[in-house]
C-alpha cells in the first residue's frame, strides 16, 4: 500500500516549498502593497482586491478539504458547501452580537432582523457567540459534529460512491430549505449582514481588510501542511489503499469505516473554517451558500487543479474563481457555459487536471524536441 508514483512527485519537498513559499510571500506582500506603497502608484494593490484574493484563498482551503478525501479515499461529496456555509453562519452570529445598539433598531440585546420579526427574546443557541473563543470553537465543532454523525451512519453502512454523492447533497440541500425559513432564527433568506467589527477593529478599515487576507493565507499554509503531513503518514497510506481497492484493505483487517470518518470529519472542519474566514471578508452570510451548486463547483475547482494533488486543488480554486470574476464581469451570459465547457475539457483533455498533466506533457514535449533533432532535456 505505497503511494503512487504520480503522489510521490507531489509529495516532492520542492512542491510542498514552492507552494509554501508562495503562500507565505504573498502573506507579507500583498497587506504590504496595501498599507505602505501610496494610491498612485503602480506597485498599490486596492482594498477591494485585497478582499477578493483573500475570498479567493477561502475558497482555495475549502477546494483543499475537498481534496484531502476526494483525492485520497475516493469520497466524493457534493455537499461540502454545507460545512462550509455552518462556519460562516458561526462567525456570522459572532459578527452579529458585537453589533449590540449600533444596529438599525438600536437593540442591544437582539440582531435588527430579530427585531423586525417581533423575537422577544435571543434564542438558546446564540449565547455564548458573543466571545471569540466561544465563536472559534463552534466554527470548528458545528460542521465537525455534522460530519461525524452523516459519516458515522453512512460509512458503517457501508454506503459508498455515487449514492454517497447523493446523499451528501440531499444534505445540504436540505440545510438550505431549513435556513431560509424565518423561524430558525438565522435571517431567513437575507442572512446575516451589517457587520461593524471583529475583535474590536472596524471591518471597513484598510488595515483589518489587509490582515484578514495575511490570516488567510497563513491558515492556507498551515491546512496544506497539516494535509501534506497525514497523506504522508501511514494513515494517508491506508486512505490511498481505500480509495483504490476498499474491500481489499477491508479484507486485510483494517477498520475502513474509522479511517473514512477520521479523514471526513477532519475535512469538514477544514471548510468550517474556509467559511469563517470568508464572511468577515465578504460582509454577509445566506443560506445560498448550502446550495448544491456550490458544492458541484467545489469539485470543479478540485478536478481542474488536480484531483489528488494537494497543491492542485489550491491551483484549481484560484484560476476558476479569476475567470469566475473575469467573465462575471465581461460576459455575464457565458459564465455557466464556460465553467461547464472546462469541467467537460478537463474530463477529456485532462484527466489528472493541471498539476497531473505536467508530467505527461513534459514527456510530449522532449519527443517533439527529439524529433527536430534538438536537445531533449526540458527545464525542471
Amino acid at each position: 500500500m505505497l503511494l503512487s508514483n504520480d503522489h510521490g512527485r507531489l509529495l516532492s519537498p520542492l512542491g510542498s516549498k514552492i507552494t509554501l513559499g508562495l503562500l507565505l510571500s504573498i502573506a507579507v506582500l500583498v497587506p504590504l502593497l496595501n498599507l505602505a506603497v501610496p494610491p498612485g502608484s503602480v506597485f498599490h494593490v486596492p482594498t477591494y482586491l485585497v478582499s477578493l484574493l483573500g475570498k479567493y484563498l477561502c475558497f482555495a482551503l475549502l477546494a483543499l478539504s475537498v481534496d484531502l478525501i476526494w483525492g485520497y479515499c475516493g469520497i466524493l461529496s457534493l455537499g461540502h458547501g454545507a460545512f462550509f456555509a455552518l462556519g460562516g453562519y458561526a462567525m456570522g452570529m459572532h459578527l452579529m452580537r458585537q453589533i449590540g445598539d449600533r444596529g438599525v433598531y438600536g437593540n442591544p440585546d437582539l440582531p435588527d432582523f430579530m427585531v423586525f420579526l417581533n423575537w422577544k427574546e435571543l434564542p438558546w443557541y446564540w449565547y455564548g457567540f458573543e466571545s471569540f473563543p466561544f465563536a472559534l470553537l463552534m466554527v470548528i465543532l458545528v460542521p465537525g459534529l455534522l460530519a461525524l454523525v452523516f459519516g458515522w451512519l453512512a460509512f458503517r453502512s457501508r454506503v459508498t460512491g455515487v449514492y454517497l454523492s447523493i446523499i451528501t447533497q440531499a444534505m445540504t440541500f436540505a440545510l438550505l430549505l431549513a435556513f431560509f425559513r424565518n423561524d430558525m432564527g438565522f435571517g431567513g433568506n437575507n442572512g446575516l449582514t451589517d457587520f461593524k467589527e471583529l475583535l474590536g477593529f472596524n471591518l471597513q478599515a484598510d488595515g483589518t481588510r489587509a490582515g484578514l487576507f495575511a490570516a488567510s493565507a497563513v491558515m492556507l499554509a498551515l491546512a496544506y501542511l497539516l494535509c501534506r503531513w497525514i497523506v504522508c503518514s501511514k494513515v494517508g497510506r491506508v486512505l490511498v489503499a481505500i480509495r483504490d481497492a476498499e474491500s481489499r484493505v477491508r479484507f486485510l483487517g483494517y477498520r475502513v469505516e474509522f479511517y473514512k470518518l477520521f479523514v471526513f470529519v477532519l475535512s469538514a472542519m477544514l471548510a468550517g473554517l474556509a467559511g469563517a474566514l470568508y464572511v468577515p471578508q465578504v460582509g454577509i452570510i445566506n443560506p445560498s451558500e448550502f446550495s448544491p451548486a456550490n458544492s458541484i463547483e467545489i469539485v470543479i475547482w478540485v478536478a481542474v487543479g488536480g484531483r489528488g494533488y494537494l497543491h492542485g486543488a489550491i491551483l484549481g480554486a484560484l484560476l476558476v474563481n479569476y475567470a469566475k470574476t473575469y467573465l462575471t464581469g465581461a460576459a455575464p451570459e457565458i459564465w455557466l457555459f464556460f465553467l461547464g465547457g472546462l469541467f467537460v475539457a478537463v474530463t477529456v483533455f485532462l484527466p489528472k487536471g493541471i498539476i497531473g498533466s505536467l508530467p505527461g506533457l513534459q514527456g510530449r514535449l522532449q519527443s517533439v524536441l527529439l524529433r527536430f533533432g534538438l536537445p531533449g532535456r526540458t527545464a525542471g
